[in-house]
């Protein structure tokens, strides 16, 4: 059998190209989720598209970046968008990275920073691990941390006392689409409801 081809994933972070380690299982499930769920709100009210893990961003700053998830308003795409060649220079709305093993450290300080400093509006980190979803917000130039949401069993729910579970927050906003939310089970889940 001959083997398969192969594409080199990488980014390049000041200037220094870093290869992308290619995504496992869950992780490519978690992308399936957010274009399944986000992906197609977004793409029935044509409020603009959205990419998985193959777009390749070029920052105003330089840097290039191919995040896990992408979401670029109907406003821009016609700006900065060649969806021949897959890339897109400029800044897009929103951006997803999904934890693994040797990104993480990364995509918590340094690519945070990156899309702080460029102007990406709304910054989900996902950590598949946890099953947790952190949110950034950009105010005034600067990333505040708005909520972290954490996918329960019906088994764990039924555990809690009626006041923790009256915390639990079910479904994660889309603070750029305008009170949209995503139930968090179908972030991680490999069925959605």
């Amino acid at each position: 059998m001959p083997a398969c081809d192969v594409r080199d994933d990488y980014e390049i972070i000041a200037g220094v190209k870093v290869t992308s380690p290619r995504p496992d299982m869950g992780h490519g499930n978690i992308i399936a989720n957010l274009i399944a769920t986000i992906g197609v709100y977004v793409k029935i009210n044509r409020l603009g598209i959205c990419f998985a893990d193959n777009l390749d961003v070029h920052f105003p700053d330089g840097n290039l970046f191919r995040p896990d998830f992408v979401f670029v308003s109907a406003a821009q795409d016609r700006l900065f968008l060649d969806k021949r060649n897959m890339t897109l220079h400029g800044v897009p709305d929103m951006v997803a990275e999904i934890f693994s093993r040797s990104t993480m450290q990364r995509d918590t300080t340094v690519k945070k920073d990156i899309y702080e400093r460029n102007g990406v509006r709304e910054y989900w980190t996902i950590d598949p691990w946890r099953e947790t979803v952190e949110i950034y917000l950009l105010r005034g130039g600067k990333y505040v941390f708005t909520d972290r949401y954490e996918n329960y069993s019906e088994d764990e729910l039924a555990r809690l006392t009626d006041e923790e579970r009256a915390t639990v927050k079910l479904e994660v906003p889309v603070a750029i689409l305008d009170g949209f939310t995503v139930k968090v089970k179908n972030i991680f889940g490999w069925y959605l409801e």
